[in-house]
């Protein structure tokens, strides 16, 4: 039985028939990942005044994005910064299907990192593809392996292989760091590992230093419960340069006695510097817009143990006040003391020429016996 369609049902239809065509046609407004970020503003820099090494600069950021090597340069030159060590980031931070936006820093959300072998390529293309007076002030270090799989050497060898004569030591190395730990996949790397007893070898074998990101503790506990194994891995290895990235701090570190651990391991072990950038600054080294007495007078105590850096990653607009900030503490040295640590200690570190591997031990050819057969 059929039921006539009245004319006002008719008209209903044919308004939802034209509304629905008219947003087939208009486009979708885009979502918030597909936006372009903000234009940032760089910071200007500060007259320079003293003469500054950065030791602790990634070339690219967590989802392995840079604004390239030549503006990396074109910041430290204004900020009065002649060399850089310079690594990529060994992990990258996943954008999960669950989240509308990607994540920009490993922090962002609850989405995990993974490990990213091909950092240290994308470091070695931006850095080659610099001209020679530009090159010469980039010291690319080997960062992108998993410290906790035994197969890192490998790759460590691998990148020297693919280009000998370019690497000038290994790292940031990372091993315990806090949340980023716990966001990644696999079993933690620690500095004491297995893994990397291999990688300081070659390290020692090349003249390679490495540089080691291991916390001192963890954000519950105020003693240095995992000092143990960073100190087991310098113990072990006397003839391997180490430098211990922000001295072991990581945000919400608090070990009222890092100061004293320090002065104990550099009295203790002559191959071991400090790197005392990122949030060592605000935390420890200066209070009240101070420095603190006892690390100044530690500065001096072993002048040529400190290290300074910006550990920016793969931006640089505000690259100038992150390394201008130490002038607070530099002003605070003795001149000479000033001019190591801003500059002269990380010259020191690096090898003379960048890494070879040895040729490979060819095995004495033995006389060749035919074997009977029927």
């Amino acid at each position: 039985m059929k039921f006539p369609l009245s004319l006002p049902l008719l008209l209903a239809l044919a308004a939802s028939a034209l509304l629905a065509r008219d947003l087939q046609k208009k486009p979708a407004p885009p979502t918030p990942a597909a936006t372009p970020p903000s234009p940032v503003v760089p910071v200007e820099p500060e007259p320079v005044r003293h003469t500054m090494a950065d030791c602790h600069l990634h070339l690219v950021d967590f989802l392995q994005r840079t604004d390239g090597a030549t503006a990396a340069l074109a910041a430290m030159t204004k900020s009065g910064v002649t060399d850089a060590i310079v690594s990529g980031m060994p992990l990258v931070k996943q954008w999960s299907e669950s989240d509308p936006r990607q994540p920009q820093y490993y922090l962002e959300d609850d989405a995990r990192c993974y490990w990213y072998s091909a950092t240290d390529m994308l470091v070695a293309r931006e850095i080659q593809a610099l001209p020679e007076t530009d090159r010469k002030h980039f010291h690319p270090i080997i960062c992108g392996f998993n410290g906790a799989d035994r197969n890192a050497v490998d790759h460590v060898r691998r990148m020297i292989e693919w280009n000998p004569g370019f690497w000038l030591g290994i790292g940031e190395v990372m091993t315990r760091h806090d949340d980023l730990s716990a966001l990644t996949y696999g079993e933690t790397a620690r500095a004491n590992n297995q893994s990397l007893h291999r990688i300081y070898e070659l390290a020692a074998e090349l003249d390679l230093p490495v540089f080691v990101h291991s916390n001192i503790s963890s954000v519950w506990k105020r003693e240095p419960i995992y000092l143990h194994e960073f100190e087991e891995a310098v113990q072990q290895h006397p003839k391997t340069k180490f430098v211990w990235c922000h001295a072991g701090i990581s945000r919400r570190l608090d070990v009222p006695t890092l100061a004293q651990e320090i002065e104990r391991m550099l009295a203790t072990y002559p191959n071991v510097s400090m790197d005392i950038s990122w949030v060592l600054f605000d935390t420890y080294l200066v209070k009240d817009g101070k420095p603190v007495a006892d690390w100044i007078a530690l500065f001096e105590k072993y002048p040529q143990r400190f290290l300074i850096g910006s550990d920016k990653v793969g931006r640089f607009h505000d690259y100038a006040p992150v390394m201008q900030r130490y002038y607070l503490l530099l002003d605070a040295m003795k001149p000479e003391t000033a001019r190591r640590i801003a500059h002269d200690n990380l010259l020191a570190i690096l090898p003379r020429q960048g890494a070879v591997l040895k040729p490979a031990v060819t095995p004495e050819v033995q006389l060749q016996v035919p074997v009977k057969t029927r």
